[in-house]
């Protein structure tokens, strides 16, 4: 016989199973099949949370030493830097000095082709006399001087 409420129905059909005792065997199989069952999934879930655990941290461990990679690449890079603008530096102040010395030797051509051979030396004018003042070797000390600008001078 059927009734209306879905609990009744339930018991007539535990009813055809016999005894109260093989309802709570029934109901204790279906219990532990449940348990077995969560178990189980808790389970993957553990090992699914355990396996991205593990693949972060083999990915933070692949990060690091891209970044220890990078860092000494920068750190190479940085001290290649420094040397080729301390080099720019130094032919910075050679470009200066040899300038400098250029301008002074054009002066000199200038004066050379300007004062038509005569020549001027400590307030007294000389003519004639070209190889004396020009090709002395005293009044050409400033043109042999070393080129000072050296990288022992710049220290970082």
């Amino acid at each position: 016989m059927a009734t209306s409420s879905g609990n009744s129905s339930m018991t007539t059909k535990f009813q055809s199973y016999g005894s109260d005792e093989d309802l709570q065997l029934l109901m204790n199989q279906r219990k532990r099949k449940r348990k077995q069952s969560n178990c189980e999934s808790a389970k993957r879930s553990r090992l699914k949370k355990q396996k991205h655990l593990d693949d972060l941290t083999a990915q933070v461990d692949k990060l690091r030493k891209e970044n220890t990679e990078i860092l000494t690449r920068v750190n190479i890079f940085t001290q290649h830097y420094h040397k080729v603008e301390a080099e720019n530096f130094i032919l910075s102040a050679q470009i200066v000095e040899l300038s400098q010395r250029l301008q002074s030797l054009n002066d000199i051509l200038e004066l050379i082709n300007t004062t038509n051979g005569v020549y001027e030396m400590d307030n007294c004018y000389v003519t004639g006399a070209t190889d004396y003042n020009f090709m002395n070797p005293m009044n050409m000390l400033y043109l042999n001087q070393p080129i000072m600008a050296s990288a022992d001078m710049f220290h970082w």
